[in-house]
């Protein structure tokens, strides 16, 4: 008879068991996704953090028994916060191949302080002439200046908190061939000039319009004392003295600021955070996470909102015979907007 399925019944097949060990999981496309962000936000954040530690670990310290005349108090987060800036005149610094137009003193002094004011919604900086007159603790009258010399940050921060009551939280300290390195490590600053400028002193030359300056003559801008402006075929002094000067540093200042939180220096940051690290001097508190902080701010801040001014003086001369610069009426009237975050302009 013909064979059939009936004649051979088919035999159930046992299926074989599974192979023991780990077994591949399958991703779905979302999965994959989600998976790929999470590691590259863990990458992130232990990556940022191990910059900025390598870059903290950058800056020079004074150490708190040195500073003791800083306000400690408490600041709770999102709280203002004042930074001394110190521009130092150290000539022993500057780069080998630097035009010689700088002059060769000996010794390091003042020659920028700045107070900048800032806040989460945004910064103030005001600039306190060097020939202040001063009555410097434990040392009577003497420009504002001297304080750094005879004391070094210690001195000069007690002296500026009792002559102004604008109390100090931190401390930065950085010399021209400093600001020079920042400068050339963000590609340059950009500034708008309406005349042809120069100033045959510090050796600062420049054409009307929008250029950018590399480190060497940012500095030579910014400490120019004798600047002068091309108008109608003749070079014309602009005058200002030490008070215009400070209205330059200010613009490097805001320049610098606007390049480094800029999108189009991301990709210098990291030669710009360590440059910086490298070039300055600070107190301690200046932490790893108030530098986070304080870049986190920076990136909700428009450069164009900045409020900058120096404080208003008039010169004299003392009793010793020296030129200082004094208060004038309206200058208690700046300092208390500035304690208060109140605009500074006139």
């Amino acid at each position: 008879m013909p064979w059939t399925t009936e004649t051979f019944p088919e035999i159930p097949v046992t299926p074989e068991p599974p192979k023991r060990g780990r077994q591949k999981r399958r991703w779905s496309a979302p999965q994959k996704i989600l998976l790929t962000l999470l590691m590259l936000a863990v990458v992130g954040v232990f990556g940022g953090y191990t910059f900025l530690a390598y870059t903290e670990g950058k800056i020079d310290r004074i150490s708190a028994n040195e500073l003791t005349s800083l306000n400690t108090a408490p600041i709770a987060a999102g709280d203002s916060i004042n930074f001394l800036i110190v521009g130092v005149d150290d000539r022993s610094t500057l780069p080998d191949d630097w035009e010689d137009n700088f002059g060769d003193f000996a010794g390091r002094r003042t020659d920028v302080m700045m107070i900048a004011h800032i806040t989460d919604s945004g910064i103030q900086m005001l600039s306190i002439p060097r020939d202040w007159k001063a009555n410097i603790p434990g040392n009577g009258v003497n420009r504002i200046n001297a304080a750094y010399v005879i004391g070094g940050p210690d001195l000069l921060v007690e002296t500026i908190q009792s002559e102004m009551a604008i109390p100090v939280h931190h401390y930065l300290e950085i010399d021209f061939a400093g600001v020079g390195a920042v400068v050339d490590s963000l590609g340059g600053v950009t500034l708008d000039f309406e005349y042809p400028g120069r100033d045959t002193k510090s050796g600062f030359q420049t054409e009307a319009g929008r250029h950018t300056l590399d480190g060497e003559a940012a500095v030579a801008y910014a400490r120019s004392r004798h600047y002068q402006e091309l108008k109608n075929g003749s070079w014309k002094s602009t005058s200002g003295g030490d008070i215009a000067r400070t209205g330059r540093q200010q613009e490097i200042l805001i320049a610098l600021f606007s390049q480094a939180t800029s999108p189009s220096s991301a990709f210098n940051l990291p030669s710009f955070l360590p440059t910086f690290a490298d070039q300055i001097t600070a107190d301690e508190g200046l932490t790893l996470g108030l530098m986070a902080d304080l870049g986190r701010r920076a990136l909700t801040i428009d450069s164009r909102s900045i409020d900058a001014r120096t404080l208003p003086v008039k010169n004299s001369t003392g009793s010793d015979g020296r030129s200082y610069v004094v208060p004038v009426d309206e200058t208690a009237s700046v300092i208390a907007a500035f304690n208060a975050g109140q605009p500074l302009t006139p």
